[in-house]
């Protein structure tokens, strides 16, 4: 069995190993770097900027409280990039280690289909090389969306690619655009002394996540100094004397914010152009390959993982994308439970949600129980002098069974997996509560929200 898979990121390279396990002939075509966005411009590089900044954050904060005195704690910005291109690199070269583990044959260049069984590769030293394949996966991910504003073409106007690796911390930033990738680009640029302002056009910043989570991180950021403009539409971008304005419009009248820098992040979008879709007939969806829920498209032999098929874009819904569609494609019969996807924002307080937020249950015509704990009551979160956020439950009335988990605070971008394993054993609050939680630690906390489901909390006074 001859797999060829078209995009080296998350959901492409976890294919490619999957299919090697398989016994499958595997060449991943790849055209820039091995790990795609998430690696090289996404998930992992905006970590290690944001893991910086809350390090920063405590030391300025919290460092007397918990008895270590520091005086002139900065940024070492270019010692930053640095160990960002170093983390980079490495993981990178892990996934280059697997490949070649896996016996994967890499070719780097540009592929696009020919016919239903071959890719034509203009590699990346100037040749043509045609890979021959039973099935093919495309993997092809994302690209920023460029919104087409008067201004947007300005100087110093920048998405978060650039954002990324900025020459230095900028004095002003607007950010266009208050979801995940602007709200942890807030917190980065925030907390490392930039003048920071979210303009939003939904009623509120981060809006896919449950509203009483986001409260946490959207207090924070207003106390720290950040201003958020919600309900707020963008009419263009201008040039002021030394900086640019971002010209808005709301209920309210007219605004213009003035920055050194604009972030657009508004979104991303399928990257799909120049591959190859319309010689094969291959249906999509405002640029998005359309797939049944075994991620195959309307060519039988031809599947699509990640972000390029429009569904949700995260880095870890594309790898088990990649492995439901290998293991359709071996005869295996996935059985991943895509209803079990942890949404994770990484700023300070994270935010991590998982299953149906409490409108969401609401809409679909639950009659539905909250509990919610406040991480200021625990203990753990006390000793780590890092007490915003909360942990709420959404529960089935009548059965107890657990519908959502949304945390805010200390480690819920890990903890989550608990609610995640939940919704997918369809556990009931009930066994939450019969299951011990280790003392002291954070996640004692869902252990307190699941008894405040019933009004039972221990450690909430009456």
């Amino acid at each position: 069995m001859k797999i060829a898979i078209l995009g080296g990121g998350p959901g492409g390279y976890v294919a490619a190993i999957r299919a090697a396990q398989l016994g499958a002939d595997v060449t991943v075509i790849e055209k820039e770097n091995l790990g795609g966005t998430c690696l090289n411009k996404g998930c992992i590089p905006t970590k290690v900027l944001l893991h910086t900044a809350e390090q920063l954050e405590t030391i300025n904060k919290d460092c007397r409280e918990i008895g270590i005195d520091v005086n002139g704690a900065v940024i070492n910005w270019k010692q930053l990039q640095k160990r960002k291109d170093k983390i980079i690199r490495k993981l990178v070269g892990g996934v280059d280690s697997l490949f070649k583990n896996n016996n994967i044959t890499k070719i780097m260049g540009e592929g696009s289909f020919i016919g239903r069984n071959q890719i034509l590769v203009k590699t990346i030293d100037g040749t043509n090389v045609t890979v021959d394949f039973d099935y093919a996966i495309i993997a092809t991910g994302s690209k920023p969306v460029i919104i087409p504003l008067p201004g947007v073409d300005l100087p110093g106007v920048i998405t978060s690619d650039e954002a990324l690796s900025l020459s230095e911390v900028p004095k002003s930033m607007a950010i266009i655009g208050g979801g995940v990738i602007g709200a942890e680009f807030a917190e980065v640029y925030g907390t490392l002394g930039c003048k920071v302002t979210i303009v939003e056009m939904l009623p509120d910043i981060v809006a896919n996540m449950d509203s009483d989570i986001v409260k946490t991180l959207k207090d924070k950021f207003i106390k720290s100094g950040i201003e958020i403009f919600t309900n707020t539409r963008v009419v263009s971008i201008s040039k002021s004397a030394e900086n640019l304005l971002v010209n808005t419009s709301s209920d309210t009248g007219e605004k213009s914010i003035e920055a050194e820098k604009v972030l657009l992040s508004i979104g991303r979008k399928p990257s799909t152009d120049n591959i190859g879709l319309e010689k094969l007939g291959i249906t999509t969806v405002k640029g998005a390959v359309a797939v049944n829920k075994h991620m195959q498209t309307n060519v039988e032999n031809i599947y699509a993982v990640g972000d390029c098929n429009g569904g949700v874009m995260l880095a870890h819904v594309a790898s088990a994308e990649g492995v439901a569609a290998v293991e359709s494609i071996m005869k295996k019969h996935p059985n991943i439970d895509f209803k079990t996807i942890p949404y994770c924002v990484y700023t300070h307080p994270e935010l991590a949600g998982v299953g149906l937020t409490e409108e969401q249950a609401r809409k679909k015509g639950y009659d539905i129980k909250t509990g919610v704990f406040p991480m200021y009551i625990n203990g753990k979160a006390m000793i780590e002098a890092q007490t915003e956020g909360i942990v709420k439950y959404i529960a089935d009335a009548s059965t107890g069974e657990i519908l959502g988990l949304h945390m805010s605070g200390l480690r819920a971008t890990d903890l989550i997996v608990e609610g995640a394993l939940a919704i997918r054993l369809e556990a009931t609050v009930e066994e939450i509560i019969s299951t011990i939680h280790a003392h002291p630690t954070v996640g004692e906390s869902l252990l307190e929200a699941a008894h405040a489901v019933y009004g039972n909390a221990i450690h909430i006074p009456k």
